[in-house]
């Protein structure tokens, strides 16, 4: 063993459990040589009693001895929360396949028949003493960076939840500004005031979004679930969005009749909303965009269908995280998708449903969604 590894495993607390005093001899021996802190015992009882009391760095267990096998000791010892991380190395006599096999189902991680090989014994407990400090690290490491996502995120959330009031202030003021350009025939003027407003609608879409996503993360956004036309709801939408759609082919495909589902109206407006302006991002002049709306007894399917350059098969999970990166086939260029699909995911999962995109380069996507008729609990149970 290295200089290196000695000092990296030094002081490492060892429980070593045999029914066999002289086994217990040469293994406190040996381990004790390394600088080790070993606590032997004799019994299985008994070294439950010493783990709980201090929880060691790893466990050295013998599988035959009376009343209370390794086996037991080792089940009992991985239903501790507390302990369940502990390494345990068997010890055993018997070099049965039978109880390597036992030894690795009941969470052993390594097994060591006797008599024992000193240089063996020495390599296997250096090896997992590493293991499980490089785990600790990683652990350690995975919850600092858990805490400052969340300070980060709190920051994040504070500072655009402040935005809210004065760019709401900023639009009313526009609107203001433009009525008064429009009744004096201002048209030049009118014109830049409606690009300004249509900037700040961007803006304050974006800064909901993120405020969305936050509540939708934490469980915070409670839905408003009622009986409402899917259908109807796609028409509003697609006619809220109609001006922006310039001299792309728009068609409508759903039922004449009422498609009714328990689900929260705004939200899956919203949905809506955030693929119909997805698909006017990436949809050509030329273009067409078709949005379709079918249901059978169970779910009711909306489909947001355009003719863009597609999404490459290694992108299309990656298109519905926070700020994923899409990129466009025809230039290598990439785009990032914000958190209009996000909020698409995260809605369309509180009501119980899927999203997905299927696509086909050069051709064009289709983001849909699926949503239970009979409300959230009834798809999950």
């Amino acid at each position: 063993m290295s200089e290196d590894s000695s000092r990296s495993e030094s002081g490492a607390s060892i429980l070593v459990v045999d029914d066999t005093p002289a086994n217990l001899q040469v293994l406190v021996g040996m381990l004790k040589e390394h600088g080790h802190r070993v606590r032997p015992v004799l019994e299985g009882r008994l070294a439950l009693r010493a783990a709980r009391a201090e929880v060691p760095d790893l466990v050295l267990l013998d599988i035959n001895m009376p009343d209370m096998n390794g086996f037991e000791v080792c089940e009992q010892l991985k239903a501790d929360p507390k302990l369940a991380d502990t390494p345990v190395i068997f010890i055993s006599g018997n070099t049965e396949t039978v109880d390597k096999v036992r030894a690795f189902s009941v969470g052993g991680v390594d097994y060591v028949t006797k008599p024992f090989q000193m240089a063996e014994v020495e390599a296997r407990v250096a090896t997992h003493l590493e293991l499980r400090r490089k785990r600790r690290e990683l652990q350690e490491s995975y919850e600092s960076l858990r805490r400052l996502e969340t300070l980060r995120d709190s920051l994040v959330h504070m500072v655009v939840h402040d935005l809210r009031s004065p760019l709401a202030a900023i639009s009313a003021s526009l609107e203001v500004i433009k009525w008064d350009a429009e009744e004096q025939h201002r048209a030049v003027l009118a014109s830049d005031v409606e690009m300004a407003l249509h900037a700040t609608r961007t803006i304050i879409r974006l800064v909901n979004s993120v405020l969305d996503v936050s509540k939708m993360e934490g469980t915070e956004m409670r839905l408003q679930l009622a009986q409402c036309d899917v259908a109807a709801v796609a028409r509003e939408s697609v006619d809220e969005l109609e001006s922006l759609v310039g001299t792309r082919r728009l068609v409508r495909e759903w039922p004449d009749e009422p498609v009714m589902a328990l689900v929260d109206r705004d939200v899956v407006a919203r949905i809506m909303q955030n693929l119909l302006g997805n698909a006017l991002k990436f949809t050509p002049s030329t273009g067409a965009i078709t949005v379709a709306v079918e249901a059978n007894d169970d779910v009711v399917r909306v489909a947001v269908i355009d003719t863009g350059p597609g999404i490459p098969r290694e992108y299309r999970e990656r298109v519905f995280e926070k700020f994923g990166q899409v990129e466009a086939a025809s230039r290598g260029q990439k785009f990032s998708t914000g958190l209009g699909l996000t909020f698409c995911r995260l809605a369309v999962d509180a009501h119980g449903g899927r999203i997905g995109v299927d696509s086909e380069m050069g051709r064009g996507s289709t983001f849909w969604f699926v949503l239970p008729r009979k409300g959230p609990q009834s798809m999950r149970s």
